[in-house]
């Protein structure tokens, strides 16, 4: 992914022995959606932003968005408010540990 804004490597260990990919069961269905959403070629489907522009602040790359919208449907969270809520208290309590 060239000029989006990037997350943190999910098998990187930060400042502890503990990594993001310890944290999430084997079972778990966001791993299917995951894996689901990656395998997909955005582009073909019509998503719009799949090549960045050149210019300007970098955005979030459609995959990723759409990950956490089918998250969010999957969970019945219909609001982008209570999502972003969800997803700041995990990172808020991963940036803790």
């Amino acid at each position: 992914m060239k000029r989006f804004i990037e997350g943190q490597e999910r098998d990187q260990a930060i400042l502890f022995p503990e990594c993001l990919e310890d944290w999430v069961d084997e079972d778990n269905p966001v791993r299917a959606i995951d894996a689901f959403i990656d395998s997909l070629d955005l582009g073909a489907l019509g998503f719009a932003g799949v090549d960045p522009k050149a210019t300007g602040r970098p955005a979030y790359h459609p995959a990723v968005l759409l990950k956490l919208y089918v998250y969010g449907y999957l969970n019945a969270v219909q609001s982008s408010r209570r999502l972003e809520r969800e997803a700041g208290l995990f990172n808020a309590n991963y940036m803790k540990r």
